[in-house]
């Protein structure tokens, strides 16, 4: 469950929290509070957009298992939960970045979890494998995803108007089980990593600058 696995760490579970909406993308607090009784990822999932709904009126609504999201300056995209003997994939509302007039959408397929951004000003969807952190600049996005079944690859987006594509790709060398990035600026990463050999967490800084990131 990697969704679980990147947000409720660290004895999350027990975190106090605030009110009941939050609007910005929910801290491991706001989660612990809103999932404690949740059944699965995907009703976390639900339960996280229900609270979203309210904080962010008139950008998405509810019809059933579908999720409507309004774009800009018309117009409406769709997202459908599915269902099947073999699998269920669900979709929910995690975030809005006002910068850039984006939404950031939670999916989940069974047990899995992964992200989505939706421009609103294009429609146009770009898929993460991993909760996606906007740089202070809006021009870029760092994803980090790490686990048993991840990518374990850190990347970096480049953000415009006609999409998002992916511009960078590290993989450490030897790989971490686990990591979390954040921007220290536009041109520097902070990370924090668990080492595969299951020792202490660290931290490293990264620039864009490097030279052994990997280009698509």
């Amino acid at each position: 469950m990697k969704y679980w696995r990147l947000r409720l760490v660290a004895g999350a579970w027990l975190a106090a929290s605030s009110g009941l909406g939050f609007g910005a993308a929910p801290t491991a607090a706001d989660i612990a509070r809103i999932c404690a009784n949740a059944e699965g990822p995907a009703h976390c999932g639900r339960l996280i957009e229900e609270a979203q709904l309210k904080a962010l009126p008139n950008l998405a609504r509810r019809e059933g298992d579908t999720l409507v999201v309004s774009l800009f300056p018309t117009g409406q995209r769709s997202f459908a939960d599915t269902a099947s003997a073999a699998s269920e994939k669900s979709y929910a509302l995690f975030d809005y970045w006002s910068p850039i007039n984006a939404v950031v959408l939670l999916i989940h397929v069974d047990d899995d979890a992964s992200f989505a951004i939706l421009q609103r000003a294009n429609g146009q969807v770009t898929a993460v494998p991993a909760e996606p952190v906007l740089a202070p600049d809006r021009q870029r996005l760092v994803v980090a995803d790490f686990c048993a079944r991840c990518t374990n690859e850190l990347s970096v987006w480049r953000v415009s108007r006609d999409g998002i594509r992916k511009e960078l790709g590290w993989k450490p060398q030897p790989a971490w089980r686990d990591a979390s990035a954040k921007w220290k600026d536009a041109e520097t990463l902070v990370v924090e990593y668990t080492p595969a050999d299951g020792g202490e967490s660290r931290t490293l800084e990264r620039k864009l600058t490097a030279g052994d990131w990997r280009r698509p």
